[in-house]
């Protein structure tokens, strides 16, 4: 079996520290205290302030070994070491496509991605396209509704 691999940069492994750090010391504790609230209130099958909590407790606590996991097996990825014209994690890329605007986008990890910021993860269609190409470079996008061709323009550290 292939060992796990999370692709990301520094930052987005930063963030998720910082979000178990906090789910541990502050949400964890509030449910807790929700439970034990919820329990004093007497029978338990007829209780909903107390199904909910077990609930959100169930969320909190997945979202903490994700978390975990994640962090266990982060592969940083040193933009560094990546030369300054080539595309990868923890790049920001200018593309055009045919008779388009230009979009920019953050090449990341999945753990990472937010596509209403400009992240996309490394595993998109985009993405994959991209990687490892270098200014100048056209290439091109499959889609499951077809593929279209993009011009890289241009290729910074984000």
């Amino acid at each position: 079996m292939a060992e796990k691999s999370y692709p990301m940069t520094a930052e987005g492994k930063k963030k998720l520290e910082e979000e178990l750090e906090n789910l541990k010391k502050v949400k964890r504790p509030e449910v807790i205290n929700r439970i034990k609230i919820a329990r004093s209130f007497g029978d338990l099958s007829e209780n909903s302030e107390y199904t909910s909590a077990k609930d959100e407790q169930s969320v909190v606590e997945s979202r903490i070994s994700q978390i975990i996991e994640m962090i266990q097996y982060a592969n940083v990825i040193d933009t560094d070491e990546v030369a300054s014209d080539e595309i990868s994690i923890g790049k920001k890329v200018t593309v055009q496509e045919d008779g388009e605007e230009p979009d920019v986008y953050t090449i990341v990890g999945a753990a990472e991605s937010d596509p209403d910021q400009g992240k996309i993860s490394n595993d998109s269609p985009i993405a994959k396209a991209l990687l490892g190409k270098h200014v100048g470079d056209v290439v091109t996008v499959e889609t499951p509704v077809g593929s279209y061709d993009l011009t890289i323009k241009t290729v910074e550290v984000a």
